[in-house]
């Protein structure tokens, strides 16, 4: 009878360090692999369970350590029980049955399973195991501390230097990703203007600028009645001021300055002069995101972009860049959707010089745009040659007809988007 409660209560004793085993094991998955930056988010909001795990795995050494001591304390004790509870029912041969009885449980209960529910669910694991590992790691910080110093003394001499060990801080690529893999957590268009701000390091100025022969400005050269006539009609508040041509920019002319500085009527030559602006240049390489931060610290609007001789190749506006985050601004009604021109039968008619990007933008569409920065250049580009009216020709998966070319470029085209690429429905119809 004696030997009967004997056995009893060491079996009891064997089932709780399997328990205990079961739960160092699949709690050293479930900190290993909770998401930091959740967890990060949680210990912000006052989770005191996620703020403990926080500062726990900020010393993740000492925590693996400690879990370490504790599951292998547990094992080798709940291993010599097993032998003991063998020896005392059947000698030898039940010695060895019992050892291989004895891994299949652990392997299969202490192991296997505790660490796979771990692994689906981990801070339904790792938060409340928090409460029990931060008292514990200060009680038994002697023991994992010795165990630290030598394993820490170990991988120095193999080279590795653990206070070296990198941040967990994401890269622009993994933040993409990141971002990209949420998109059903998100609304789409907030998705959208996340991705496209990722993606301003990508682009730069010259890919969104309005091109030279496009900007609208004041010619000093053409007299004092057409720059009148220009301002009065303008619809933008900012233009150029130039002498013969854009390369001879005197500044940039403030349209709201001049209101506020006296009337159309009043305004002569030398008080336009005294109104403007210093011309501000970029280099046409310049990142977007860059060249953000460029027009808030400098407090401009818009600036001119110079290739590598000092020639003005455009103009850049901060809506310029802006639109590359939320999508266009402008309505139907603007010059930027006037470019292109409905057909009955489901093609589209549009203004070669227009941007790409800002095509791909407006139509959801999806041409390249790791070449010419216009519709024209591309497919000039794809054909080295001025082409005549009529010829068709393939842009990855958008067929293209020539309707139109003069002055060595190609005008207007036709455009056959695949089905895949729907249209705004405030594409004006023809």
């Amino acid at each position: 009878m004696d030997d009967d409660i004997h056995l009893g209560l060491l079996s009891t004793i064997l089932v709780i360090l399997l328990f205990l085993s079961a739960f160092f094991s699949g709690t050293e998955t479930a900190l290993m692999s909770v998401n930091r930056y959740r967890l990060r988010h949680q210990a912000r909001n006052g989770h005191r369970g996620a703020q403990l795990a926080d500062k726990l795995l900020q010393r993740p050494d000492r925590l693996i350590g400690l879990i370490l001591i504790g599951n292998n304390l547990v094992n080798i004790f709940a291993a010599q029980l097993v032998g003991f509870m063998a020896l005392r029912l059947g000698g030898a041969w039940w010695l060895a049955a019992s050892g291989v009885l004895f891994t299949l449980v652990v392997l299969i209960f202490a192991e296997v399973t505790p660490k796979t529910l771990a692994a689906l669910h981990p801070e339904r694991v790792a938060l409340p195991a928090a409460y029990i590992y931060y008292p514990l790691q200060k009680v038994a910080w002697p023991f994992v501390w010795f165990i630290n110093v030598i394993a820490n003394a170990l991988l120095r001499l193999g080279g590795v230097r653990p206070e070296d060990a990198t941040d967990d801080h994401l890269t622009i690529e993994e933040l993409r990703t990141l971002v990209s893999e949420a998109g059903a957590l998100l609304p789409r268009r907030r998705h959208k203007m996340l991705l496209r701000i990722l993606e301003l390091q990508d682009v730069t100025v010259d890919d969104v600028m309005v091109p030279h022969n496009e900007i609208v400005g004041i010619d000093l050269d053409d007299g004092h009645d057409a720059a009148l006539a220009l301002i009065r009609d303008s619809r933008f508040t900012r233009l150029p001021v130039y002498r013969d041509n854009i390369d001879n920019v005197s500044g940039v002319l403030h349209l709201r300055r001049l209101i506020q500085a006296t009337s159309l009527d009043e305004l002569s030559p030398s008080k336009l002069l005294a109104l403007l602006e210093e011309p501000y240049f970029v280099p046409e390489s310049t990142p977007l995101n860059r060249q953000l931060v460029q027009f808030q610290r400098n407090r401009r609007r818009i600036a001119f972009v110079v290739d590598e001789y000092g020639d003005i190749q455009g103009i850049v506006t901060l809506e310029d860049i802006l639109e590359e985050i939320v999508g266009e601004f402008t309505e139907a009604e603007e010059p930027d959707t006037q470019d292109i021109l409905r057909e009955e039968a489901g093609g589209f008619v549009v203004n070669a010089s227009a941007n790409v990007r800002s095509l791909n933008r407006t139509m959801n569409w999806h041409l390249p745009t790791d070449g010419p920065k216009t519709l024209n250049g591309l497919i000039l580009e794809q054909l080295e040659a001025i082409p005549e009216n009529g010829i068709g020709l393939m842009l990855d998966d958008y067929p293209i007809e020539i309707l139109q070319t003069g002055d060595n470029v190609v005008k207007t085209v036709r455009i056959r988007p695949p089905p895949k690429s729907a249209a705004p429905a405030n594409i004006a119809a023809g």
